[in-house]
C-alpha cells in the first residue's frame, strides 16, 4: 500500500522509523555489518576498474563509515551523510553532515563523485533522490550506488506469509518493497545519467535458524519500516510458526536455513560533451546485413523461399 503525504509525495517508509533504527543499531553495528562490509569491497573495486580520480566525494547514507574506510583509489571519500543522530557519535566525529536523502544538501555542479551503499533502499521518492544526485554531480560526475533488490529475504517473506495467514487469517506488510533491476535501469535514464548501468548479484548467508536472521537484521538497522506496517509486537506464534516454515520450506542438510540478499548496482554520469554518444540512426558504416552475412533486399522485395 503506497499513501501519499500532505505535500502528494510517496509515502511507502516510515523515515522516523528508518532513523530510528539506524539509532538503534549504531553502537553495535561491527558486530551485524557483514554485509555493509561485502558490498563496500564490490563497490570500492568498481570504483578502481574507473581509472579516475575524483575530487569531491560523497556519499549518501554512510552508516559507520564503512565505505570510506575501503576506498583508496580513485579519491578519498571527504564528506558523509547520514540521517541518524546516534550515528555521529559511533563515527569519532567523522561525520561531517547530518541529512536525509531524500533532502540532499549540495548545491547544482558542485560534488565529482556519490557513493551510496545499501541505503537508497528506504528512499520514499527514489527518482526524486537520484534527479537530486544528477544535478550535484559536476559534468562528468560519476554517480555509483548499491541498494537491496526485490529478491531480498524472499525466504522470510515467504514463511512469513504463510504463518501469518494461519495464524490470524490475514496478511501485514513485513517485507519492503525493494525495486527490481528493470526498476532501476529505468530510474536512472529518467534522471538524466549519461550512460547508465544497472547490474545484480545475490548474497546468500546462512543462519542457524531464522530468530538468528531477524537478530541480524535488528543490528543492521534493517528490520521493517514500511508507513502501512501493523505497529506493536507480532504475535508469539507467528514468529515461531515462520521459524518452522522456514526451516521446513528452506532447510539445508546441515540444518542451517539459507537467506537472500539480492544487490542492485547503479552507475551513471552526469552528462559531459567529452562522453561517447550513441550513433546517428542511419549513419552505420556497414550494414546489418552484411554483419549477418546474409543478402540485404530492399524493403518490398520478397525473400527467396528455403525449403527444408
Amino acid at each position: 500500500m503506497v499513501a501519499n503525504d500532505s505535500s502528494g509525495r510517496a509515502w511507502i517508509f516510515d523515515r522516523r522509523v528508518v532513523r530510528h533504527h539506524r539509532d538503534r543499531a549504531a553502537a553495535h553495528l561491527s558486530d551485524h555489518d557483514f554485509l555493509f562490509r561485502e558490498v563496500a569491497d564490490r563497490l570500492a573495486d568498481r570504483l578502481t576498474d574507473m581509472n579516475r580520480t575524483f575530487g569531491r566525494a560523497v556519499e549518501l547514507g554512510a552508516r559507520a563509515g564503512i565505505l570510506r574506510d575501503v576506498v583508496s583509489t580513485g579519491g578519498k571519500i571527504t564528506t558523509l551523510i547520514e540521517s541518524g543522530l546516534s550515528a555521529i557519535h559511533g563515527l569519532d566525529n567523522r561525520m561531517d553532515v547530518v541529512a536525509d536523502e531524500e533532502f540532499q544538501p549540495f548545491a547544482d555542479n558542485s560534488v565529482d563523485l556519490v557513493l551510496s551503499n545499501l541505503s537508497l533502499h528506504w528512499t520514499n521518492d527514489l527518482p526524486g533522490a537520484l534527479i537530486q544526485i544528477r544535478r550535484a554531480l559536476k559534468p562528468d560526475g560519476l554517480f555509483l550506488a548499491a541498494m537491496l533488490g526485490g529478491n531480498t529475504l524472499v525466504e522470510l517473506r515467504h514463511a512469513l506469509i504463510e504463518a501469518e495467514t494461519a495464524v490470524t487469517g490475514g496478511v501485514s506488510p513485513r517485507i519492503s518493497p525493494f525495486a527490481d533491476l528493470g526498476d532501476a535501469a529505468g530510474l536512472l535514464q529518467r534522471a538524466g545519467f549519461a550512460l547508465p548501468v544497472a547490474d545484480t548479484d545475490t548474497i546468500t548467508v546462512t543462519y542457524s535458524d531464522a530468530f538468528a536472521l531477524m537478530r541480524d537484521l535488528r543490528g543492521m538497522g534493517e528490520t521493517n519500516a514500511v508507513a502501512a506496517r501493523t505497529t506493536g509486537f507480532t504475535r508469539r506464534a507467528v514468529l515461531f510458526d515462520a521459524a518452522a516454515r522456514y526451516t521446513d520450506l528452506y532447510g539445508q542438510p546441515d540444518g542451517r536455513i539459507p537467506a537472500s540478499f539480492q544487490i542492485l548496482y547503479l552507475a551513471g554520469w552526469a552528462p559531459h560533451d567529452s562522453q561517447q554518444k550513441p550513433l546517428r540512426p542511419g549513419s552505420a558504416a556497414t550494414s546489418l546485413a552484411k554483419a549477418l552475412g546474409t543478402d540485404e533486399h530492399p524493403a518490398g522485395e520478397k525473400t527467396p523461399s528455403h525449403e527444408k
